[in-house]
């Protein structure tokens, strides 16, 4: 409480803005000035509908039975801030706070299926351990000319030469250097909001961009990735571009990812658990490994959430289709970077940027978690394309809800109700999007067939 006052007071804060990521990693919650702020902070009064994780990327609720996920009489959750998260937000002129919260029933229990809350629970199983996993996320995300007709085709911006992009210009330093203009409010608005990015770099589609995060504690980094998604999109809005984390926002270019870099340490020494004193692969790396491979494809509604996600996972586009894995083979599921013991780490290339980031770094967590606590053995690492080894992973949403609800170890640790919000939820969004006649349709169909 006096951490929070203080650091309100020391800024001259007007107004604050509370946050919660729903089931999408959506920022849903409420803004209210700090006076009142604090004042509901101290009585326990800051809430919100229970209905509010249940809402679907459309903003719709789905259709629940009375049962212990949802309810219809739609009681109230309350926030409590966590005093880690709060930070200015920097596109406004008047000094403005934002914060992101946990969430409580009226009998002081965590909601369960909030995202927050999934990771936190991940996370105690490695405490528990004697565990610490350290994750390091690159985002990926395209900037895109304003688009206002749905049935139009996203297309690139115009930079700074007056030419929009036409071709790929992968790791291309002026083509990074057209938008500067938006790049430097991005790296302005992280520093005054202590969102903590290191590498910008232009990736393989027209006007596509990675912003890799240093490494750190996963609940952070998920933190950060929350934030920065909000932060890219006001920056780029600023100067008359969108930026999306669509998954596949452009025909015939690559996908968006969010490659999730992960380790374990020691809690007690802070030493790497993937590499012995001789640098070489422990046995605990390789049942980390082992725990991608066997869970993840059970795990993809949380890494690839959207009807479009799944025309990111295809062949040659720079994604993955299966679970192999390789050293510094980027065609794989899964890469092993080349580093020294103490880098040792794993990079996970399945989750797409549209994820929500609380639930893919859980999701990436818990398998490997599972792979190490159940002593699994990976596959023999490949060389070569992983391309010409079989498409493994689902290809729709509606496969991947189904394997993902037959997957009973996960089920305890990440949570019965979470699995159930996650599963209403996706459902939904499935049968809203198959109400949509696509404009191919319409194009093919209509006086073909």
């Amino acid at each position: 409480m006096k951490y929070l006052d203080d650091w309100i007071t020391e800024r001259k804060v007007d107004e604050v803005e509370c946050l919660i990521p729903d089931m999408n990693g959506i920022p849903r919650g409420k803004i209210l000035p700090a006076t009142k702020f604090m004042k509901g902070v101290r009585d326990d009064g800051l809430r919100l509908p229970s209905s509010v994780f249940l809402q679907t990327v459309t903003g719709e609720y789905p259709d629940i039975d009375e049962d212990d996920i949802g309810s219809y009489q739609d009681p109230d959750v309350y926030l409590r801030p966590d005093p880690d998260t709060i930070r200015i937000v920097p596109w406004y002129q008047d000094p403005t706070a934002q914060v992101i919260h946990d969430c409580f029933d009226s009998e002081d229990r965590p909601v369960e299926h909030a995202s927050r809350y999934v990771l936190k629970r991940v996370l105690e199983l490695y405490d528990d351990k004697g565990w610490k996993p350290i994750v390091a996320p690159e985002l990926e995300f395209y900037l895109v000319q304003v688009n206002t007709d749905p049935d139009l085709p996203l297309v690139p911006p115009v930079g700074k030469s007056g030419r929009a992009e036409t071709g790929s210009q992968a790791y291309g330093i002026d083509a990074v250097n057209e938008f500067d203009h938006i790049f430097e409010d991005v790296y302005d608005y992280c520093e005054r909001s202590e969102i903590d990015v290191d590498t910008l770099v232009h990736e393989s589609g027209s006007a596509q961009m990675e912003i890799n995060f240093n490494h750190g504690s996963p609940l952070e980094l998920a933190d950060q990735a929350f934030l920065f998604k909000r932060t890219v999109r006001h920056a780029a809005m600023k100067h008359g571009v969108y930026a999306t984390f669509m998954s596949k926002p452009l025909a015939n270019q690559p996908g968006s990812s969010m490659h999730i870099h992960q380790s374990v340490v020691e809690k007690r020494t802070g030493k790497n658990l993937f590499a012995d004193s001789k640098g070489r692969d422990t046995a605990l790396f390789r049942a980390h490994v082992a725990g991608l491979q066997r869970y993840l494809p059970y795990l993809i509604p949380m890494l690839a959430p959207n009807v479009n996600s799944y025309r990111r996972l295809r062949p040659q586009f720079d994604a993955p289709i299966n679970v192999q894995w390789g050293v510094d083979n980027r065609s794989c599921g899964l890469r092993v970077p080349v580093s020294s013991g103490g880098g040792r780490r794993i990079e996970n290339r399945l989750a797409g940027a549209d994820a929500n980031p609380y639930l893919a770094i859980a999701a990436s967590l818990v398998a490997g978690y599972l792979g190490m606590t159940e002593r699994l053995k990976p596959t023999n690492q490949i060389e070569g394309s992983a391309y010409r080894m079989a498409h493994t992973l689902p290809k729709t949403a509606q496969e991947a809800l189904h394997r993902f609800m037959g997957c009973k170890p996960i089920r305890p640790l990440l949570g019965e109700k979470f699995i159930k919000a996650l599963w209403i939820v996706k459902m939904a969004e499935l049968e809203a999007y198959q109400n949509v006649i696509s404009s191919w349709e319409r194009e093919h169909l209509l006086l073909n067939v």
